[in-house]
C-alpha cells in the first residue's frame, strides 16, 4: 500500500486525532464491567473532548509544505501501523497454521508500505530534490525512534542466561548473553537517532557506528531468536523479539519506501538541453526511432553523457539534481520511480539513462504511469517494445512494474470507458508478461470515490481480470482514505485483512474470463459513454458553467494540500487535475463525473431490445457487476435537488438550460440503474449504507444551502474576509458528509 499526499483530506489533523479519542472513548464506554466512577470518568473525558474540538479552528491557516504531508504519513504509521502489522501477522499465521500446517516465515513481509509524500513531484514545485531528502532522513529518525523504543523494552525483557554456543561464542561469558546483544543494538541506535538529527540540521557528522542498512539490525535478532528456540524457550522468542523481526521485514531501519514521480515531459526537456549543449542535435525533435537509438546506445555507453560542466536550465537541474540525491541517500529508502503521463517505450529508457549518469545501479525501479485512455490502450504495445531491447530485458531481471491511473482515465473519458481500458490494460499486460515469462506487477493509481476508481477493496480487487492478480497488488491509499483504513487500531487491522484475503482469492480462485458476448457489449457501452461524456464536456458553454454553478474557482482557497489544483495556469479542464474536478461536483451533490455518459449507453442497449444481455452480464460477470453497483452507491449519495439550488443562485439564465439538462440526464442514469439491479429504489439489497447516507443527508443538506447563499455573496464581495471563512467550513462539513471526496 502506497500512502499518497493527495490533497483530499479537508480534516485539520488536529481534529482528526481529536475524533480518534472520542471513538476511543466510545468504545470504553461499550464495556459492561465499568464501576460509577469509570463510567464517570469516561462521561467526563467524552465532554471534554467535545468542547475541545468545538473551540478548535476548523479551517487550515497555512498551506501544508511536502513535509508537512509526510510528518501526517509518519504518524499514522508511527500510531497505528507500527502495533497494527505484527497483530495483522500473528493472525495470518495462526491461521496459516491452522490450515496447512506451516507457519509465515518469520522475516516475510506479506504487507509492506511506499509513500508519495515528499516524493510526488509531478506538477509540485514544492517538491525539491532538498524536500525529498528531508523526507527521507526524516522516516529514518521516526524509523530509529520506534525501535529504540522496542530495543528498550527487549533489553528488559530478555534477562536469561541459557543461550546457545552460536550466541555465546559472540557473547563471551556474559551472565545475561542475551543483553549483551540487545545492549549493543540499543547504543548503536541512540547513535543512529543522533546522527540522523545532525544530518536533518544540515550538518555533516561521522556515521561511525550508525545503523546504514537493515541486515545491521536484523543479523543480531535473528541470532537471538534461533538461541532461545534452541534452548527451549520458543514461547519467548515468539513474544516482542519476533513482532520486532516483523516490523523490521515490513518497514526497514526507513519506517516506508518513498515512491519519486514526475512527469515524462521533464525528462525529455532535460535530455534536450543536453544533447544541444553537446552539439548532437535536439532531442525534442526526434522522433521515436530517433530517441530510443540515441537512448540505448548511450545506456550501452560506459563513458558519462552529462558532462561536469554542464550548465542547465533552473528546471532542468532540479530533474538532475533529484537523480543525484536518489543516488546519495540509497536504495532501502527509495521504491519505484514513477514516471507520469508515460506514452512511449523512450519515456522508461530516458529514466534509465538519467539513473545511469548519477550511479543509481540498486533499486529504485522505474515504472511507466498510463493514465489517460489513449495511453492506456497503448500500454501493452510500449511494454512489449520495451521487452524486445536486449539491454532493457536483461536489466528488469524478469519484473515488471506498470502503474494504472483511475483519476486521469476517468476524467479523459468518463467512468465506464475508464474502467473497461482498464480492465483490458491489465489483460493485455497479463497475457504479454507470462507470455515473455515476467512477473508482473500493477499498480493501481487509484482515489477515495468512484470517479477515481475508489470503492470497496474486496469487490474492487475480486472483480479484476483474471490473472491480472498474480500473488501481488500495489495501490495507492490517500487523502481521506488514509485516516478511514487506517485512522483506528481495529479498522486498520480489518483493512489489512480484506486486502490480504482479497489478494489471496484473487490469486487463487480468480473470477472466469468474461464471454465474448460480454465483451463485445461492453465495448458498445464503453464507446456511447465516452463519446456522450466527451460530447457535453465539449459543450460550448460547459466551462462557464461547471465554474459558475460548482465552487472549483474557490476551492483553490482551501488548503488542504501542497500541490497546486492545476498543472499549467490556464481555465480549461485539461490543465485541471481530477481531484478538484471530482471535488467541485462532489460540493454540490450532482457527482457528474462518475455517472455521465453511463445511463445514455445502457438505455442504447435496452432499446436495442438487449435488456435481458446486461442482466446477465450484471448477475455473472464480476467486473460489471462491481461497476453498476459503485454507481448505484454514487447515485445514491447524490441529490440532484441541491444542485439546482447551485443553479438558481450562482448562474446565468443562458447557463440554466445546460444545468438541467445535466439533472435530467442523472435521473435517467438513476432509472436504468434500477432496471439492471432489479431494485425499486437505490441500495435496497445495501440497508447499512442506505441508513448512513439517509442519517448523514439531513445534516449536509442544509450545508449546502448556506454555502450556496456564501457563494452568492463572496462572488459579490469577494473581500469579505468572514464570508470565506465560513465557505470553507462549509466544504469541511460538505467533504465530511460524503465521505469519500477525492
Amino acid at each position: 500500500m502506497v500512502l499518497t499526499a493527495h490533497p483530499t483530506e479537508v480534516m485539520r489533523r488536529t481534529l482528526i486525532q481529536k475524533y480518534n479519542q472520542v471513538a476511543a472513548t466510545l468504545q470504553q464506554r461499550d464495556r459492561q464491567d465499568l464501576t460509577l466512577d469509570e463510567q464517570n470518568n469516561v462521561f467526563e473525558t467524552l465532554n471534554r473532548e467535545i468542547v475541545a474540538i468545538w473551540q478548535t479552528d476548523e479551517i487550515r491557516r497555512k498551506q501544508p509544505t511536502p513535509l508537512d504531508e509526510a510528518r501526517r504519513g509518519f504518524v499514522v504509521m508511527e500510531q497505528i501501523l507500527w502495533d497494527t502489522v505484527p497483530k495483522f501477522l500473528r493472525s495470518l499465521d495462526s491461521d496459516l497454521n491452522k490450515f496447512t500446517g506451516r507457519s509465515l516465515p518469520i522475516d516475510i513481509a506479506p504487507i509492506s508500505f511506499g509513500s508519495w509524500m515528499g516524493g510526488d513531484r509531478d506538477g509540485n514545485p514544492n517538491v525539491t530534490a532538498e524536500i525529498t531528502w528531508q523526507t527521507c532522513v526524516l522516516a529514518r529518525w521516526q524509523a530509529a525512534s520506534l525501535y529504540f523504543q522496542e530495543l528498550n523494552a527487549l533489553y528488559y525483557e530478555l534477562s536469561m542466561n541459557k543461550c546457545s554456543d552460536e550466541l555465546r561464542d559472540k557473547v563471551g561469558n556474559s551472565y545475561e548473553p542475551y543483553r549483551v546483544i540487545i545492549g549493543n543494538l540499543r547504543k548503536r541506535m541512540t547513535k543512529t537517532i543522533k546522527y540522523l538529527e545532525e544530518v536533518f540540521a544540515g550538518n555533516n557528522p561521522s556515521n561511525d557506528g550508525v545503523f546504514q542498512r537493515s541486515s545491521e539490525l536484523s543479523e543480531p535478532l535473528h541470532l537471538c531468536y534461533r538461541s532461545l528456540v534452541e534452548t527451549n524457550s520458543r514461547v519467548i522468542a515468539n513474544g516482542r523479539l519476533l513482532d520486532l523481526i516483523r516490523r523490521l521485514a515490513c518497514f526497514g531501519l526507513t519506517l516506508v519506501k518513498l515512491d519519486l514521480r514526475q512527469e515524462s515531459t521533464r525528462h525529455a526537456e532535460a535530455l534536450n538541453e543536453i544533447t544541444e549543449y553537446l552539439s548532437l542535435g535536439s532531442y525534442s525533435n526526434w522522433n521515436e526511432k530517433e530517441r530510443q537509438e540515441f537512448l540505448i546506445k548511450e545506456l550501452n555507453n560506459r563513458r558519462p553523457l552529462v558532462p561536469h560542466n554542464f550548465a542547465a536550465s533552473q528546471e532542468v537541474k532540479e530533474v538532475l539534481d533529484t537523480f543525484a540525491m536518489a543516488a546519495k541517500i540509497g536504495d532501502e529508502s527509495l521504491g519505484a520511480y514513477v514516471i507520469s503521463m508515460s506514452e512511449y517505450p523512450s519515456d522508461v529508457l530516458a529514466v534509465e539513462l538519467l539513473k545511469k549518469e548519477f550511479g543509481i545501479t540498486k533499486g529504485l525501479r522505474v515504472v511507466p504511469l498510463f493514465e489517460r485512455i489513449d495511453d492506456l490502450n497503448r500500454a501493452e504495445s510500449v511494454i512489449a517494445d520495451l521487452l524486445k531491447i536486449d539491454w532493457y530485458h536483461n536489466h528488469i531481471q524478469r519484473k515488471q512494474e506498470v502503474m494504472i491511473g483511475y483519476s486521469d482515465s476517468a476524467k479523459d473519458g468518463g467512468l465506464l470507458t475508464a474502467a473497461w481500458s482498464l480492465y483490458k490494460t491489465q489483460e493485455n499486460l497479463a497475457k504479454l508478461c507470462k507470455k515473455e515469462n515476467i512477473k508482473l506487477t500493477l499498480f493501481h493509481g487509484r482515489g477515495g470515490t468512484v470517479g477515481r476508481g475508489g470503492g470497496p477493496t474486496y469487490q474492487a480487487i475480486h472483480s479484476q481480470p483474471p490473472g491480472s492478480i498474480d500473488g501481488q497488488i500495489r495501490v495507492t491509499e490517500q487523502g481521506e482514505m488514509i485516516q478511514a483504513k487506517f485512522g483506528i487500531p481495529g479498522i486498520a487491522l480489518r483493512t489489512l485483512e480484506l486486502y490480504a484475503s482479497a489478494t489471496l482469492k484473487a490469486t487463487l480462485l480468480p473470477p472466469s474470463a468474461p464471454k465474448a458476448e460480454w465483451r463485445s457489449l461492453m465495448e458498445e457501452l464503453a464507446n456511447t459513454a465516452c463519446l456522450v461524456y466527451r460530447e457535453v464536456l465539449s459543450h460550448k458553454d460547459f466551462i462557464a458553467y461547471f465554474r459558475a454553478a460548482t465552487p472549483e474557482i474557490e476551492l483553490g482557497t482551501l488548503k488542504i494540500g501542497s500541490r497546486p489544483a492545476r498543472r499549467r495556469l490556464d481555465s480549461g479542464l485539461k490543465s485541471l487535475r481530477a481531484i478538484p474536478w471530482i471535488f467541485a461536483w462532489t460540493q454540490t451533490r450532482l457527482m457528474l463525473p462518475s455517472w455521465l455518459g453511463v445511463g445514455d449507453a445502457l438505455n442504447k442497449i435496452i432499446q436495442q431490445g438487449r435488456e435481458a444481455e446486461l442482466v446477465t452480464m450484471y448477475k455473472e460477470w464480476p467486473f460489471f457487476k462491481t461497476t453498476i453497483d459503485l454507481l448505484e452507491m454514487v447515485l445514491a449519495k447524490a441529490e440532484p435537488a441541491i444542485a439546482a439550488q447551485y443553479d438558481k443562485a450562482l448562474i446565468s439564465e443562458e447557463l440554466k438550460s445546460l444545468g438541467a439538462d445535466l439533472r435530467n440526464r442523472f435521473d435517467e442514469t438513476v432509472k436504468v440503474i434500477l432496471k439492471i439491479v432489479g431494485h425499486q429504489k437505490l441500495l435496497e439489497s445495501n440497508s447499512v449504507l442506505r441508513r448512513s447516507i439517509d442519517v448523514r443527508n439531513p445534516y449536509v443538506d442544509p450545508i449546502n444551502l448556506v454555502q450556496v447563499e456564501i457563494l452568492r455573496r463572496l462572488r459579490a464581495n469577494s473581500e469579505d474576509s468572514t464570508l470565506q471563512d465560513a465557505l470553507l467550513v462549509t466544504f469541511n462539513g460538505v467533504a465530511a458528509g460524503m465521505r469519500n471526496t477525492g
